[in-house]
């Protein structure tokens, strides 16, 4: 996998979210998956949108934490 595209954001900014709570849905040309939170905090920016792509171990967005 080199890339993949988000589908969906489940938060949008400024929501809360726990560490391991489903932030994103991405897809590749093979398979969708979920994006969960790598920490606890209120997501302050989304850097890539819904149906643009990022490449792997890309930032899709930032998490401010608590």
């Amino acid at each position: 996998m080199v890339e993949a595209t988000v589908v969906e954001w489940k938060k949008a900014v400024g929501d809360r979210v726990t560490q391991g709570e489903i932030v994103a849905a991405i897809q590749t040309d093979k398979v969708e998956a979920e994006v969960v939170a790598p920490a606890s905090g209120t997501l302050i920016e989304i850097l890539v949108q819904t149906d643009e792509d990022a490449k792997v171990g890309q930032a899709l967005g930032r998490i401010r934490p608590d």
